[in-house]
């Protein structure tokens, strides 16, 4: 996970270089909020209108804990990087980037005991439906 993280960034830094290059060669002297603002705002939209069909879909194939869980998994790593960031500014710990990955860790690991214990409860109350639609016969 650490290397897709740390390729992730390689891939940011790489994008943002190019972009600052088109804006010099193109004499476009757009101001890094000017840059920030378009680049980022088409960004999002782009991955509206990629994310959106694809919950709309999940959602109504009874997918929604995938929802849920894509959803959450954004949060846990923009506050796990916000904590990370905070501890720098306000100096009350070590800025890691490994406390990032095992806090990210721990929350994959804690929904893993939770869909195999919520994967058991369904299971049970699908053999308990059965069991009694088939007395009803």
């Amino acid at each position: 996970m650490g290397r897709v993280l740390y390729w992730l960034v390689e891939l940011v830094a790489r994008v943002h270089s190019y972009l600052l290059r088109l804006n010099d060669a193109y004499e476009y002297n757009f101001s890094d909020k000017e840059l920030h603002f378009l680049i980022i705002g088409v960004l999002g939209m782009v991955m509206i209108f990629v994310v959106y069909p694809l919950f709309k879909w999940l959602a109504r194939n009874n997918h929604v804990m995938i929802v849920s869980w894509i959803y959450v998994f954004t949060l846990i790593l923009v506050i796990t990087f916000a904590i990370e960031i905070g501890q720098r500014i306000t100096h009350t710990g070590n800025m890691e980037f490994a406390d990032i990955m095992f806090g990210v860790l721990g929350f994959i690991s804690m929904f893993i005991v939770f869909s195999v214990v919520r994967g058991i409860y369904h299971l049970i109350r699908r053999v308990i439906e059965r069991h009694l639609s088939s007395d009803d016969s």
